[in-house]
């Protein structure tokens, strides 16, 4: 029996003819209360944050997330917006796998030796696979598609400090792909050298920072140590002081070596002398390490007595490439 549609006491959709409304969805936000969701409260801060070297005490193979998920706002580990710092820890002899969801991983190498096997996959190519040694002072990189074997030597446990770009593409929803550069190490004695040439050249009394930039073959235009992270390594001599400077990438700052009377200043303004205005102030310690957000200003101290080692790693690669790094410097303490 034909319905006829003028009759019908409901809507009446004919075959063939259905349509689905796509408008459920959508908001609309005035501009001035959406421009700054920060500011609004929409979205949280990137807090400072310290992690004590006490996180990695003790014995036990595992992994130690630095993890903020909860502050930050999101349903996964993360330390900051766009990136995950962990510490590995590797009793003598022990094994850790790690098959990261993340375009870049760093692993630097705070204390013992051991080597990371990996596999390396990719859909345009055979799979390949590696092992890369490490000791203390060693950095090593690795690219999309690892799964690797972190293995400690039998003659000691071994700590790791790990960073990768995992929270971003959680964020994005995606996973990686294609490899972006080939696994890297980059060797202690080396890049101690490279600092030292830095340390002891003419102007390095009047820079900001003495310390030395990793970088890669495979990023000629961000000259960074992958295409989204940046990683320093960095000494601050006694009795110096890093004047205030800020910049819109992260910073997880690694303190790889330093003696008590070491910290760091961290504020959102600054005064007529270029002095930070009611600063938080973070305590450094040796294999401790510490979240800088975003945007403020922040100076490093050193009263010890003693040179200070660092080693912050910044989602800045990513950040070059879009044009939006922005480091600010100010002149107190030149």
């Amino acid at each position: 029996m034909a319905i006829d549609p003028h009759r019908a006491s409901g809507p009446v959709v004919l075959v063939g003819q259905a349509a689905e409304d796509w408008t459920g969805d959508a908001r609309f936000h005035e501009y001035s209360a959406a421009a700054d969701p920060v500011g609004s409260g929409a979205i949280t801060r990137v807090p400072v944050e310290q992690f004590p070297a006490s996180v990695h005490d003790g014995p036990g193979t595992r992994l130690v997330p630095l993890d903020l998920s909860g502050p930050l706002g999101v349903d996964y580990p993360a330390t900051s917006p766009a990136l995950l710092a962990s510490f590995v820890v590797l009793d003598p002899g022990d094994t850790l796998t790690s098959v990261p969801g993340a375009t870049s991983e760093l692993y630097y190498c705070l204390t013992g030796a051991g080597a990371s096997t990996f596999v390396l996959t990719a859909p345009d190519r055979a799979p390949s696979t590696g092992t890369i040694p490490w000791a203390t002072g060693d950095f090593v990189t690795l690219p999309a598609g690892c799964t690797t074997e972190h293995t400690a030597a039998p003659t000691g446990p071994a700590l790791l400090y790990r960073v990768t770009d995992a929270p971003l593409l959680a964020y994005l929803g995606v996973m990686p792909s294609q490899p972006r550069f080939s696994p890297t190490r980059y060797d202690a004695a080396t890049s101690l050298a490279r600092l030292a040439e830095v340390e002891h050249h003419p102007d390095a009394a009047y820079r900001n920072r003495v310390s030395i930039l990793l970088g890669n073959a495979a990023q000629p235009q961000t000259l960074t140590v992958t295409h989204t992270l940046w990683a320093m390594l960095g000494v601050l001599p006694v009795d110096r002081v890093q004047r205030p400077h800020r910049h819109q990438s992260v910073a997880l700052d690694l303190i790889t070596s330093c003696a008590p009377g070491c910290y760091t200043l961290v504020g959102p303004e600054i005064d007529g002398a270029g002095w930070i205005v009611d600063p938080v102030r973070v305590d450094w310690e040796t294999a401790g390490a510490f979240v800088t957000p975003p945007g403020l200003w922040h100076s490093h101290h050193n009263e010890s007595g003693a040179p200070a080692y660092l080693v912050p790693i910044q989602d800045a690669g990513l950040h070059t490439y879009l044009r939006s790094l922005d480091i600010r410097f100010t002149s107190a303490g030149s």
